[in-house]
């Protein structure tokens, strides 16, 4: 057991330039694979990606908007040792052998269960709609049961966390039942991903929600301008998201036993799809909007739009937004940010090797790609409401190297549990006065209770008291066709969850060889067809 290992230093070749590889979109679109050899490279102080296909030849895309964020993307991510329990037991190359196959390196923290493809919006710029495609993939409850226990079986953790998604996954039949089944199943956190329309236009909806164990919203969420609702969603919006909030304000906490509950609102995640020339102008706004309404909105998870079908190169250079993007707007809007408070999400796996090695039991480790997503956190003091982010309080290269060298050294000479929670709890000495300015006793109080219990416990309910004492800022940047890397699908660590058992890396699923097409069609009916069952069932 003191063998056990989830988390290890990255094994990608830092160095730029360097070869990874990656798909033909032309070939794609014709519906072949062709695997590519592509070069990262550095030019004009961006990260690019160069690719050529015999039949159609060169493609050249932007990774990283800014280089200088690079180094500390790679030197701060984690490899991971993927699922002990393939349903895929031979490797027949990536991305043709999803399903979790043997050479997956990452578990499944997020899983992604579509339970409709049915909407009732007709977004411009959505791939999974059942108007669009012309038929209605909608898996009995019976499936939707078998899926999510497909889930809870993946060894050495069960997945701890899903996401309910579509299509509209609140308009499916048997919507609150799934709510209901999950929590059964043992699911710490069970989201949905809505366009708000229910939560808004019924108003005991998100308390229906609450009340059949629903933890959190990620409500699509593009800004403040109507514009770019008209533009991206074919509708104005911005009063329907407002009273969507609204609602998941008014929630009361419902007493059910086994469920420790904060005196809080439906937890609610804004996520805004960002397009360069549209709403990039909005992200720091969104932001300050989260703060100020921080006792709903627990965050803002922003994702750069993923191109879907042939986009021209001159069109992807005018259009594409990237991670670092992001980052540099979010500095130039805010007076609070800056692009060194960021770090990619999977700096934080040294914590899960380390309670590993003190509970001698596996632990969920978040071991994304370094291009998948970065994040920060935002603590803003009770007492002057100074916006601090968390960076800045905690001196987190030096907090997540010691946390890692210290597991590393108790699993070598088995230090004994005490002497290593001792010396877990002297990585306090990271926690520092911000910016020149003090930060209070009460807030330091506050971080140091947060280690003291995940490393204690090696429970959920610190980071739960965490995750209600900041605000959350992240963006995953999810791929496509054009900047396709076969690395970052094998560290894919938020998967889909198929009919069939499979479960497949999102990437993968929504780009690539996009099995959403494959699997939709074979557990599908026609739109007419399903039209004609609803209206002689009803």
């Amino acid at each position: 057991m003191s063998e056990l290992r989830v988390a290890k230093p990255l094994e990608l070749n830092k160095e730029i330039p360097r070869d990874t590889t990656s798909l033909c979109p032309d070939c794609m679109e014709n519906g072949k694979i062709e695997v590519l050899k592509a070069r990262l490279y550095q030019a004009n102080g961006k990260l690019m990606m160069k690719k050529v296909c015999k039949k159609h030849g060169e493609f050249v895309d932007v990774i990283l908007s800014d280089i200088t964020l690079y180094t500390q993307l790679v030197d701060y991510s984690y490899d991971g040792y993927g699922v002990t329990n393939p349903k895929i037991t031979e490797f027949y190359g990536c991305p043709h052998s999803c399903g979790l196959c043997p050479e997956h390196k990452s578990q499944t923290i997020l899983a992604n269960l579509d339970l409709t493809n049915r909407c009732n919006m007709n977004c411009p710029i959505c791939f999974a709609n059942a108007n669009a495609t012309g038929y209605v993939y909608e898996p009995s409850f019976e499936e939707v049961v078998e899926m999510m226990k497909t889930l809870r079986a993946n060894k050495p953790v069960p997945t701890p966390s899903i996401q309910f998604s579509g299509g509209e996954p609140t308009i499916y039949p048997r919507f609150f039942d799934v709510l209901d089944k999950a929590w059964e199943l043992g699911f710490q956190q069970i989201q949905i991903a809505t366009n708000g329309v229910r939560l808004a236009e019924e108003e005991d909806f998100a308390q229906r929600c609450a009340d059949h164990h629903l933890h959190t919203v990620y409500l699509q969420f593009d800004g403040f301008n109507e514009e770019t609702y008209i533009k991206a969603r074919g509708r104005p919006m911005l009063n329907l998201k407002l009273k969507a909030i609204e609602n998941c304000r008014n929630v009361t906490p419902p007493k059910i036993e086994g469920r420790r509950y904060r005196p809080k609102a439906l937890s609610t995640i804004l996520v805004p799809t960002v397009l360069k020339g549209i709403n990039h102008n909005e992200v720091g706004e969104i932001v300050r909007f989260a703060i100020k309404n921080r006792d709903v909105i627990r965050g803002v998870n922003f994702q750069p739009v993923a191109f879907t079908g042939r986009i021209s190169q001159e069109e992807r250079e005018m259009r594409r937004y990237t991670i670092t993007d992001l980052v540099n707007d979010l500095a130039e809007q805010t007076d609070f940010l800056s692009k060194e408070d960021f770090f990619p999400v999977a700096c934080v796996a040294p914590i899960s090797e380390l309670t590993t090695v003190l509970h001698h039991t596996p632990k969920m480790a978040f071991t994304a790609h370094p291009h998948c997503g970065l994040a920060t956190f935002l603590l803003v003091e009770d007492e002057t409401d100074r916006i601090v982010p968390i960076t800045r309080i905690i001196d987190v290269r030096n907090f997540f190297r010691d946390v890692y060298e210290l597991a590393e050294k108790a699993r070598r000479s088995r230090i004994p549990k005490f002497s290593t929670l001792l010396r877990a709890m002297k990585l306090s000495k990271y926690i520092r006065d911000a910016d020149g300015g003090r930060i209070s006793l009460r807030e330091k109080y506050k971080i140091l209770k947060i280690l003291q219990g995940v490393f204690q416990e090696g429970k959920k309910d610190p980071l739960a008291d965490f995750a209600w004492n900041v605000v959350f800022i992240g963006a995953m940047h999810f791929q496509d066709n054009y900047n396709y890397d076969i690395e970052r699908v094998k560290r894919c660590v938020i998967h889909y969850v198929t009919p069939d058992q499979r479960i497949i890396p999102f990437c993968a699923y929504n780009g690539g060889p996009t099995y959403r097409k494959e699997i939709e069609k074979k557990y599908s009916i026609p739109l007419e067809e399903w039209k004609r069952r609803r209206k002689k069932s009803t």
